[in-house]
């Protein structure tokens, strides 16, 4: 039964997306944060099919510290699932993203429109420097910049490992950063098109206060995912 509602879940759930890319075309003629509202809705839209079909529930945690302003917001990535459930969380969010989604047709038109990041990994230090100079447009704009300081998808009992990305946004932005766990990973596992039931929670940390030097930052936001991660999942698999 599980395998059949993830199916049915995963035929929905791109159906879905394909009908916004196409009937939301109009979008890309209003302002961008028309265009972000519209993401925001389909991202809903998405969390509700995840719940309804797959029994795959949502519950945010430590949503007093989510950002109302200018912020970095930054944390673990397990699945594809955080890509867009944290999007309505967000007054404006623009998300740092692989360039390489961005030659999708209409997908990668889209992430254009709504202001995203877009960044060339191979490129090293050039690629820092251009996200860098993006984000802080962005943060001028009010914006919440939003990180996955790892880079790519991990299982969640892979070790961490984190990219410099991150840090660099953060002395550079002057700007507080939120941190956040998950347990997406036990209920979305990463190239498996199983939806496990269960809930699905993600949590919101105190703030880090701009100041701090690159290394202290580096190593204060690696202690607070991961000590959130690592008991998230072990409260997910006791539900499973």
């Amino acid at each position: 039964m599980t395998a059949l509602r993830s199916l049915v879940f995963n035929v929905l759930f791109y159906v879905n997306l394909v009908l916004f890319l196409v009937l939301g075309s109009w979008l890309f003629a209003c302002p961008r944060i028309w265009a972000v509202r519209g993401l925001q809705t389909w991202a809903r839209s998405s969390v509700w099919l995840l719940r309804v079909i797959a029994g795959t529930r949502m519950e945010v945690r430590g949503a007093e510290h989510l950002p109302t302003g200018a912020a970095l917001v930054a944390g673990k990535h397990q699945s594809f699932w955080e890509t867009f459930a944290i999007l309505p969380l967000l007054p404006d969010p623009c998300m740092v993203l692989k360039r390489e989604l961005t030659f999708i047709p209409l997908f990668g038109w889209f992430a254009l429109k709504f202001g995203m990041i877009p960044v060339e990994r191979s490129a090293g230090t050039a690629a820092l420097k251009k996200l860098v100079a993006r984000a802080k447009k962005e943060v001028a704009r009010g914006r919440q910049v939003v990180i996955m300081p790892e880079g790519t998808r991990r299982a969640p009992d892979d070790p961490p490992d984190y990219k410099p990305g991150a840090a660099a946004l953060y002395g550079a932005l002057d700007v507080p950063c939120v941190p956040f766990g998950l347990n997406a990973g036990v209920f979305w596992p990463r190239r498996k098109f199983l939806r496990l039931p269960g809930t699905i929670v993600i949590e919101f940390l105190p703030a880090i206060p701009p100041g701090l030097s690159r290394k202290q930052f580096q190593g204060e936001l690696e202690q607070r995912i991961e000590t959130s991660t690592r008991r998230l999942v072990a409260e997910a698999r006791k539900q499973n």
